[in-house]
């Protein structure tokens, strides 16, 4: 499409009029890195970081902050750009213009097993191989990929999407426009057993997990359920890959987990919680709203809310990156010691 016409879609999925200087309004044909950009693709600048990109990107067209040098520079190189408070954003509304992900029409392929107990809604697709079990309740619009597999009287709301090879175990309720991504598993046992003299006794987890509206779960994630009571991941939060969230859990919403985040049992966590790659949250500790913990945080009590941890155990960062500059002197301070040692000596 002309630039000119993608500006327009923009305007209108951004429901707002964006500041653009059509330049010789390109034909733009997809979206790329804006190091990686050729004739034809649009790209985005979002930062200081990556402005020297607009003087060497082979782009036709950028989207920018609101940056009057960038923009200038733009149009010194003939390039069409965008500009808007996050461009980020708006590159991500730009690639929904060019690309949709594979989904099938409504079909049932005949090699699929659903119990005759089960209620399946309108437009659904249903792949090869599936399982449905007794009681299971599928709303409208789902779309269920090959080998899947739902345990008895689980409950999937309209327009979710379960991709192939997860597992939906019993009782299980997912709401609306969900996604579950290959290989998680959901609502599958916690890990309940009680010490005994003679050995570990199993508790049976008879509670169930609950998925609300909006929630994505990336491949080969484990969402469990308690022994009583329910695990609950609230509207509109974001799980990445291999994420194991414990027993008994309650999340907020709007979080954003990312890859190998681990949740003991019982832990609850605020709205608008950010963890980074591998933090690990100790039994039954809370997450205050708006708390971000960076990468590899271990975290063995209360977070406050809108509070910033880092490290094992996890400290506020700004006390962190004191500590980290002192560890980094260790050396020279050592040696400094070892000299006054030596002087004392005397």
């Amino acid at each position: 499409m002309k630039f000119s016409q993608l500006v327009e879609k923009l305007n209108l999925a951004s429901s707002r009029t964006l500041t653009a200087s059509v330049a010789t309004d390109p034909e733009i044909t997809g979206a790329a890195p804006v190091d990686e950009a050729v004739s034809g693709t649009i790209s985005y600048i979002e930062g200081a970081k990556f402005a020297s990109h607009a003087a060497s990107t082979n782009a036709s067209a950028l989207i920018l902050p609101l940056d009057e040098r960038l923009q200038a520079e733009c149009d010194d190189r003939h390039i069409a750009w965008i500009a808007a408070p996050d461009p980020r954003l708006l590159f991500a509304q730009t690639i929904a213009l060019f690309y949709q992900p594979f989904r099938p029409t409504s079909e049932i392929h005949s090699s699929a097993t659903i119990h005759p107990t089960a209620q399946i809604g309108e437009n659904v697709y249903i792949g090869p191989h599936a399982v449905i079990q007794p009681g299971v309740k599928i709303g409208s619009n789902v779309c269920i990929h090959p080998n899947v597999v739902i345990y008895p009287d689980a409950e999937i709301g309209s327009g979710t999407v379960l991709h192939a090879n997860c597992v939906i175990h019993e009782r299980t309720r997912i709401g609306a426009n969900c996604v579950i991504h290959s290989g998680a598993a959901i609502g599958s046992e916690g890990f309940g057993f009680v010490p005994t003299a003679t050995g570990w006794v199993k508790m049976e987890q008879s509670g169930c997990t609950v998925l609300e509206d909006g929630v994505e779960v990336g491949c080969n994630s484990t969402i469990d359920r308690p022994a009583v009571g329910e695990t609950r991941i609230g509207q509109n939060t974001k799980i990445d890959n291999l994420v194991q969230v414990g027993h008994g859990c309650q999340v907020g919403k709007n979080c954003a987990f990312a890859a190998h985040v681990g949740m003991a049992g019982g832990v609850k966590i605020g709205n608008n919680v950010i963890l980074a790659g591998q933090v690990g949250i100790a039994n039954q500790a809370t997450i205050g709203d708006g708390a971000i913990a960076t990468a590899k945080a271990g975290i063995h009590s209360d977070v406050a809310p809108g509070a910033i941890v880092t490290g094992v155990p996890a400290i506020p960062h700004k006390l962190f990156l004191k500590a980290a500059a002192v560890y980094n002197r260790l050396p020279e301070m050592y040696q400094s010691l070892k000299q006054i040692q030596r002087k004392l000596d005397r």
